[in-house]
Formats: structure tokens, sequence, C-alpha cells
């Protein structure tokens, strides 16, 4: 209770634009409720009330920790990527060979190449005649009608830039969204697509500013999360994954 109150600090002065003052005087009379609540079941705590309090303090922990970890390894995954722009550059000076069909490469980050991406024309010397760069925003909000959530940018050398906005109670079917996309300009036989997806192992042994055991705690969390095909309603077996090693 005494949490939730001051969930609702925070969202009427963020979301609802409430003035300090107000927020807070209302928020102060739930505390005082909520704290004379609190300190009559205090002495519960000695008596079997330490149980509920620890597992709250465990989700607590993994929640932070994954939340942590997601913006380490985002950080560190900027850290290593390459302008989008100079790789295009790059393509038109090479011409490298490309293949019918459309791809499509996952990334969380506009404006750079994804790490998919490069580890694939490193070892392939190949492209699609078209490449969807495919990002996925998640926005404060429900859900986003259907005629603002996907935009489309021609990139130039046959790739394309997709961004899907969905709300937090939408999940992201990609194939639906690209079918979406075709009436943007991006023309895709939804038949002649192959997913790339990225398979990071994480390692523990890096200098990023968080302790040994949250470290592995995170790579645990990381190895048991919900597959990225089921997240995105990728079909299996368009789907391929290519393996990084990322140092924490």
């Amino acid at each position: 209770m005494i949490i939730t109150s001051l969930m609702f600090y925070v969202v009427a002065r963020s979301l609802m634009g409430w003035r300090t003052w107000t927020a807070a005087g209302l928020v102060g009379l739930f505390l005082v409720v909520d704290l004379s609540f609190f300190a009559a079941n205090a002495v519960k705590i000695a008596d079997g009330g330490w149980f509920p309090l620890a597992m709250g303090l465990a989700v607590f922990i993994m929640m932070t920790t994954w939340h942590r970890g997601r913006q380490l390894f985002a950080r560190r995954i900027a850290e290593e990527s390459l302008a989008l722009d100079l790789f295009l550059t790059d393509i038109g000076e090479s011409k490298p060979h490309r293949v019918a069909g459309t791809s499509v490469f996952m990334t969380s980050n506009v404006g750079v190449t994804p790490g998919v991406l490069l580890h694939y024309f490193k070892h392939s010397k190949v492209l699609h005649k078209n490449v969807v760069l495919f990002t996925v925003h998640n926005e404060r909000v429900p859900k986003i009608a259907s005629e603002r959530m996907v935009q489309v940018r021609e990139l130039g050398q046959g790739f394309w830039q997709v961004l899907s906005r969905v709300g937090f109670m939408q999940d992201p079917d990609v194939p639906a969204i690209l079918k979406q996309a075709s009436g943007l300009g991006l023309k895709v036989d939804l038949g002649d697509v192959s997913y790339y997806l990225g398979r990071e192992t994480l390692l523990t042994g890096g200098r990023s500013p968080m302790a040994r055991w949250r470290k592995g705690l995170f790579a645990f969390l990381s190895r048991n999360a919900r597959p990225a095909t089921q997240f995105f309603h990728l079909p299996p077996n368009r789907v391929v994954e290519i393996g990084a090693q990322i140092e924490l």
C-alpha cells in the first residue's frame, strides 16, 4: 500500500501534471493510513512475517538486476556498433553480391548497424535484395492505433528501416507489421523472408559497474527469458540465429 501511494505521486506529477504540493498533500494523507497499518503489523515480522518480505526482496533484486543488466548490455552493444551511414557507404562502394529475397534484422537502435548484420555479412559476403532493419519501441501507453504503429523509411542500397511502436499491452507481431508496411512502400513477400536474430552468450568477467554475483544472475535470467522468436511471433522455420559473446 505504501509503494502504491508513492507510485501514485510519480504518476500524478509526471503524467497527470499535478502540482508538487497538491500531489504531496494527497499522498501524505494516504501514507498516514498506510504507515499506521504497517506499524501495527510490524510486530508480526519476527513470527513469520519475514517470509513474504524476503520473497518480495528476492523479486525486487531480480527485477532491478534485469533492468540494470539490460541497460549495460545495450550500452555495450552501442559501443561495438558501426554507424549505419558508414556501412551503407561501404556497401555502395564494394557492391557485394545480392541474392533474391528479403532479410529482416531485428535491432533495438536506429541509426546503427546491427551486430547480427555485421557478423552475417562478414561470413557470407552476400546480402539479400531487400534488407529490412526492424526496430520495436515499447511506449508507455496501453495500446497504439494501427495507423500510427508503423513507420517505413527507405535508406538506399536496398535497405529499409521499419520502426514499430507498440503499447505495453500489445505483442509485436513482426510478420503482421511487415504486411502492414507493404502499404507504405515496402514490398515484401512474407513467404520469402528470412529473420536474423542474435543469440548472445554473456561473459561476466568484464569491467561493467555491476557486482559479479548480479552479472551471474543476469546471465541466468537471460538464458531463461522468453525466446525472441516467440515474443516477435516469428515463424521458427524462417529464423536464423547468429551467436556472439558479450562481456559485461
